[in-house]
């Protein structure tokens, strides 16, 4: 069992910076994958990043590359995502997951575990 706090989360204007955590328990919290999603009011829930167990591989959707950074700390059982240049379009609660033994990283209905999600609003 993997349970799962994000924090971070708050309003920024156009081009800011926020970083969001997810904090994690379990003694068993690096041994997964790890990503994170967004959910915009009206729209589906979509993939923003994800890290592999170790931290050695991360992936993310195109629309936040290069933007974008996901990090994790198994010492902490803690994962960042660290975003840079917002924009309004990012816009949305975003919540971190967790994903044991699914190598599907950008589909949803893989991961385990999951948090109840931070609000992010990029708004001047």
């Amino acid at each position: 069992q993997v349970h799962l706090v994000e924090s971070g989360g708050g309003l920024v204007q156009p081009g800011g910076s926020l970083r969001l955590s997810c904090a994690a328990s379990g003694r068993t919290f690096s041994t997964y994958a790890m990503g994170w999603f967004r959910q915009a009011p009206g729209k589906k829930r979509e993939f923003v990043a994800a890290i592999s167990a170790s931290g050695n591989t991360t992936y993310y959707a195109d629309s936040v590359k290069g933007r974008f950074t996901l990090s994790r700390d198994n010492a902490k059982n803690t994962v960042y995502l660290q975003m840079n240049s917002l924009k309004p379009e990012d816009t949305a609660v975003y919540y971190c997951a967790a994903l044991w033994r699914g190598t599907g990283w950008t589909n949803a209905d893989e991961y385990d575990y999951w948090g109840q999600g931070t609000q992010v609003t990029v708004s001047s």
